[in-house]
């Protein structure tokens, strides 16, 4: 099939060719080790330093608050683990929320299994977090609440900045996987008042394995990974300027064309779920109807299983998926979608296609005009439909 929509982008955002071309240098004749004090070595050190600067810019941060990593999940990973570890004797109790990314849970989960307490907090059946069983749970030993921007699977954006007013009146620390907002909406530390921010490079039209965590100055973390003095001394191993300048480079690209992208894929994201709903049956639109990430559609179709409608839309050459990414594979249910109170049967039936800066209005009537057949096919094969 010559036909490729793609329809995956909080999955991951193919790279801008503008941040490819920035890459390019730094492998070729930019090479050098930041941390080499020979000409080539400085030249690849003011790459670092100016990629620095323009991904503080993105959320309005300072540089000396950014720590460079691996993605997403090695920064949730730095901000919880590290935090609890450094500041156990300021208190052993983390809250955060039923729809976090694994990267988030699993980790609260493996503190908990060394002794930390946790609290999960439930979501509405929109998937926000409600402010006031937060304050309920915050204790005198709380130390850290970690709640996501926005939920990579239903699109769903929290409250955060009440969230975050809340958190601090208990005078507990917050931090926040904006791993689905960062380069997507506008993400300002300063309005939301955030302690720390996970993100990640491959979600706004920047290379694979590169991210960062921001840190607000005063907040101390140990380095998980031990080495050399890299990142000043909080996070070692010899940079990934290449893909440390790519990042820094979406991160302008984003802030300087957010508003046109952000009416763009708000209008064909709503123009697509209204298709959906109005041809297809038996649908229901997860996450909340407003305050949503722009162009993520996630719908639940009864009676169907969710691979099997990505399969039949690849066969299309549509590139969609059933819940999240990272936990396609498995045959449990998603979490998120049982968290927002789904049956199994009903999340089974998930379908998220999530638009880009790419993506055309014909792409979207084209999906239109491929989705309701494979429904109704795998409808009429599935022996729960025939019982309706």
């Amino acid at each position: 099939m010559d036909k490729k929509i793609y329809m995956d982008h909080s999955a991951t955002t193919p790279v801008d060719p503008e941040v490819f071309a920035a890459m390019m240098p730094f492998y070729q004749y930019r090479f050098g080790n930041p941390s080499s004090i020979h000409s080539i070595g400085r030249d690849a050190r003011i790459g670092l330093v100016e990629a620095r600067e323009k991904t503080a810019a993105l959320i309005n941060a300072v540089p000396e608050e950014i720590i460079f990593c691996s993605g997403g999940t090695e920064a949730n990973n730095l901000a919880i683990t590290s935090y609890m570890e450094t500041n156990r004797n300021q208190g052993n109790h983390i809250i955060t929320s039923a729809i976090e990314h694994d990267a988030v849970l699993d980790t609260c989960h493996y503190l908990e299994s060394r002794g930390f307490d946790l609290t999960v907090l439930p979501v509405d059946p929109y998937g926000q977090v409600e402010p006031n069983q937060l304050r309920a749970a915050i204790r005198p030993n709380t130390a850290l609440v970690s709640i996501m921007h926005a939920n990579n699977e239903i699109g769903t954006i929290q409250p955060l900045k009440k969230l975050v007013e809340i958190t601090h009146e208990a005078g507990v620390v917050f931090h926040t996987d904006a791993v689905q907002t960062t380069g997507k909406i506008p993400v300002d530390i300063k309005h939301l008042g955030v302690d720390m921010l996970s993100a990640s490079s491959h979600k706004f039209y920047g290379p694979k394995g590169i991210g960062f965590l921001y840190v607000k100055k005063g907040i101390t973390l140990e380095r998980l990974i031990h080495g050399g003095g890299q990142e000043s001394k909080r996070r070692a191993g010899t940079e990934n300027v290449p893909g440390i300048v790519g990042m820094a480079k979406a991160a302008e690209i984003a802030t300087n064309n957010m508003q046109e992208t952000q009416k763009k894929t708000t209008y064909l994201g709503h123009y697509l779920m209204k298709g959906i709903i109005d041809t297809i049956p038996d649908t229901r639109i997860t996450g909340h109807p407003e305050h949503r990430l722009p162009g993520s559609v996630s719908v639940c179709f009864d009676y169907v299983e969710g691979e099997s409608i990505v399969l039949m839309l690849d066969h299309k050459g549509v590139m969609s998926s059933s819940g999240s990414a990272c936990t396609s594979g498995t045959l449990e249910p998603s979490h998120v979608l049982r968290a927002i109170g789904l049956k199994s049967e009903t999340a089974h039936g998930s379908l998220r296609l999530t638009l880009g800066k790419n993506n055309t209005l014909e792409e979207v009537q084209y999906v239109l005009q491929a989705l309701p057949p494979i429904i109704t096919s795998l409808r009429n094969m599935s022996p729960l439909y025939s019982e309706a």
